[in-house]
């Protein structure tokens, strides 16, 4: 049994986790759950799974060309992009009309990415890798801001059961020029209450509030909210 530490692979590793964690901080300060440990821990185990790959290969690798069945180092980083997959789905939250996550997601994908580089030894392309993934992040979200782009949000209205109702509230969300995506109804026959749910694509998110007001005033709206 040997302790022997290799320090070129020692180098990897660590150049690993700190790029990793640099892409991490980013998540950390803008309050998302995975974070700096999360992609520090994602690209180190991703740089050891390559690294123990490699060392796999060496230690039983088919150099002579005589054995029918060699070592594919490869195998292993394959595996990582698959399971990598899992982890990411976990960062995505869907709420109502919007998702969230998927920034953080595709972080974490690239943070392994940087770690299987780091574990074959490509540091130069790991650094630059890791300088346009901050790039985008910090600098782009600016860009983002300026630009045009469209609002969603669901409407839910709850409210007496009368002839007429939903056509009056379509007519309204249409007057206000929104986009209806998706509808949901639910009534309460005993009760005689009926319960909307509208999915709306919107310009900016003060047409809300707008439509929220308008809502209000029809005849037999008991509560009208929006997320």
């Amino acid at each position: 049994m040997s302790f022997a530490v290799d320090v070129e692979m020692v180098i990897r590793l660590l150049l690993a986790s700190l790029l990793g964690g640099i892409i991490g901080l980013e998540r950390e300060v803008h309050g998302r759950p995975a974070g700096f440990r999360t992609h520090l821990l994602v690209s180190l185990g991703s740089s050891l799974f390559v690294v123990s790959s490699i060392e796999f290969y060496r230690i039983f690798g088919d150099f002579s060309g005589t054995l029918p069945v060699g070592v594919d180092p490869g195998r292993v980083a394959a595996q990582v992009v698959t399971g990598i997959g899992f982890l990411g789905a976990g960062a995505i939250i869907r709420e109502n009309a919007s998702v969230r996550g998927l920034t953080t997601a595709a972080c974490l994908w690239i943070a392994s990415a940087i770690g299987i580089a780091c574990g074959i030894g490509l540091f130069g392309i790991a650094v630059v890798v890791t300088g346009i993934s901050l790039i985008s992040l910090l600098l782009l979200k600016r860009i983002e801001r300026i630009l045009a782009r469209d609002v969603y949000a669901t409407v839910k209205v709850s409210c007496a059961d009368r002839e007429g109702l939903i056509g009056d509230l379509e007519a309204l969300i249409g007057k206000n020029r929104l986009e209806i995506t998706a509808a949901r109804v639910e009534k309460n026959i005993e009760e005689k209450l009926i319960h909307l749910e509208y999915d709306l694509k919107l310009n900016s998110r003060n047409e809300i509030f707008t439509l929220i007001d308008r809502i209000a005033l029809l005849a037999g709206v008991k509560k009208v909210s929006f997320t």
